[in-house]
């Protein structure tokens, strides 16, 4: 029984009501006993025991899991709990290229958001075998992928979201990367190119880089530099494509001996195989910061390690109560029971703490944050393949070969070696965004603030926008003082881009999967240092490297007025 309003913020109070509410729940209290005691059915026993323990997990906004798993468990709708899925290879040929479309389709009618890869797809102006027809290119059947998007989800809260990859050899990469430069295409999707090490390589030596597709006896090469420059000048001139580093991916990938990744969910934190799914969830890191703004402010990292193991048996269960679109998504997810555990709320957990978020001091008590979480995660994964058994696609010594595993303590490798481990993957950090407007507007994930206050824009059941006042989380903890303005506190426009990527650096190396983050940059912004981010985001290790520029296309980021532009998977959607 809720004996205290939790909400502070009239928005997120709405933002519950209108997405995550069951029919009869008087409050949001009544929604966290509906998730938990349907997440404990996956138990064999001691079901009353798990529901009580999480959903003190939940109380308070300490766990938010996907907004998937908020809205959809217990509910009794037939949806899924997944946010979000890679789809199945598209095969060449027009029959599985509309069969892979039905899919799609079959995944938003759940209210999964998809990826997909079209390097599969033969180039424009080739001559197909079979008939002899002319190939019409991966970017026109986009097109057809969009408009299905828009008419599945064309109301309510929750918009349609798409990522579309594409290698960087393919004949038709230029169309790609040039493909968002009309305001009026491809609204539905997210564009990443997939960069390989001897791309960049090229980029670097100035050579020539041939463009192929199998089976296609004629390549063309283009100048490496050329094409990277274009790639690089859409995203200043429109926000996309981002670029994924497909190397640096597949080489740390806990199943790399099984996989070869070339897509991700929409918001690019987790690489998935064909039809591999995103189960996610983030722990709000405010939550456990003790004697906030005070000179002995810190972060408890004991509690933040017992509640980051439950909450990782809590996604593990998520696997065996939803729903699945296809039988194949049920397959690859229980074979190897990938989840995403992960955090929200860095900024202002900082500024509680008194550090600036673009400090040394900062990147360091974050990487303790996630080392605590990663270690503590791996360690219940390991306890639960004891219990349950290990992920039945477990292969002791590659998954202990590769590169994420390699860097794990002795401990929990021996640990690994002895009992084998429940999840393939433990870790990713989600944009969180709705969940961390619904905890009283927390900065999301590891971005960091937006401004003290702002306007955030909200889809309603109808379809439309609503427009919101909103105040940065710890700004309202900070005036509950009556002190003016934090000197820890710092807004994103007011950091150095390369302080946002420093950040997302020194997480990576922490995380199984990947990272979403969006390095905010200015308008007036010099190409040349634009594109040097991405250079660095390569040699950093990065996953993946999104870098906004407010331009006319997109508008800016949270405070664009309610218009009819759709961007998807934008910051007032869930986490994916």
């Amino acid at each position: 029984m809720m004996t205290h309003d939790p909400f502070s913020m009239d928005i997120s109070r709405h933002i519950w009501a209108t997405r995550y509410r069951a029919a009869d729940e008087a409050d949001i209290g009544a929604s966290w006993q509906r998730v938990a005691q349907a997440i404990a059915q996956a138990e064999a026993g001691g079901q009353a025991a798990w529901t009580a323990r999480f959903r003190a997990l939940l109380d308070g906004f300490r766990f938010l899991p996907g907004g998937r798993i908020l809205a959809g468990a217990g509910a009794g709708h037939r949806v899924t709990l997944f946010n979000c899925f890679v789809m199945g290879t598209i095969a060449d040929d027009l029959e599985h290229i509309f069969e892979a479309l039905k899919e799609g389709a079959l995944t938003m009618q759940h209210g999964g958001g998809v990826g997909y890869d079209f390097s599969t797809l033969r180039p424009a102006g080739t001559v197909a075998e079979a008939t002899g027809t002319i190939a019409s290119g991966p970017v026109s059947f986009m097109h057809i992928w969009d408009a299905m998007c828009a008419t599945m989800l064309s109301t309510g809260a929750r918009r349609g979201a798409m990522m579309a990859t594409l290698r960087c050899d393919h004949p038709d990469i230029e169309t790609f990367v040039d493909a968002k430069r009309d305001p009026a295409v491809l609204r539905h999707f997210n564009l990443s190119v997939l960069v390989s090490d001897a791309f960049m390589a090229a980029v670097a030596a100035d050579r020539d880089w041939p463009l192929t597709f199998p089976g296609l006896a004629d390549a063309r090469s283009v100048k490496a530099r050329g094409l990277w420059q274009r790639i690089l000048r859409a995203a200043y001139d429109t926000a996309e494509p981002g670029v994924l580093f497909v190397d640096t991916i597949n080489r740390d990938n806990t199943l790399a001996n099984m996989e070869h990744l070339t897509a991700t969910n929409p918001c690019g934190e987790i690489p998935l195989p064909p039809y591999g799914a995103c189960d996610l969830g983030s722990l709000n890191l405010t939550a456990f910061v003790t004697a906030p703004f005070a000179p002995d402010a810190r972060l408890d990292l004991a509690a933040l390690a017992d509640a980051a193991a439950l909450a990782a048996r809590f996604l593990d269960d998520v696997i065996d109560v939803s729903r699945f679109p296809l039988p194949a998504q049920a397959q690859e997810a229980r074979r190897k029971r990938r989840i995403g555990l992960g955090v929200t709320g860095l900024a202002d957990a900082l500024v509680l703490l008194g550090l600036r978020y673009d400090s040394d001091a900062a990147r360091q008590l974050a990487a303790q944050a996630m080392r605590t979480v990663r270690d503590a995660a791996y360690r219940a994964s390991v306890a639960l393949a004891q219990e349950k058994g290990a992920f039945p696609a477990f292969d002791r010594d590659a998954f202990l070969g590769s590169g994420f595993a390699s860097r794990l303590p002795g401990d929990i490798r021996d640990a690994i070696a002895a009992h084998g481990i429940r999840n393939s993957h433990l870790l990713a950090i989600a944009p969180a965004g709705t969940i961390s407007l619904l905890a009283n507007n927390l900065s999301s994930g590891i971005e960091p603030i937006f401004s003290a206050e702002a306007e955030r824009r909200v889809l309603e059941a109808d379809g439309r926008y609503r427009t919101h006042r909103v105040v940065d989380y710890a700004c309202q903890r900070w005036r509950q003082l009556d002190r003016g303005l934090s000197p820890a506190f710092v807004e994103a426009q007011q950091i150095d881009p390369l302080a946002h990527l420093h950040m997302q650096a020194a997480l990576q190396p922490l995380v199984d999967n990947a990272i979403s983050k969006t390095i905010n940059v200015a308008a007036d912004i010099p190409f040349e240092r634009f594109e040097a981010l991405y250079r660095q985001a390569h040699a950093s290790g990065l996953k993946g490297c999104t870098v906004f520029r407010p331009n006319p296309v997109t508008g800016a980021i949270l405070s664009e007025p309610a218009s009819e532009r759709v961007q998807c998977c934008g910051i007032e959607r869930e986490a994916d």
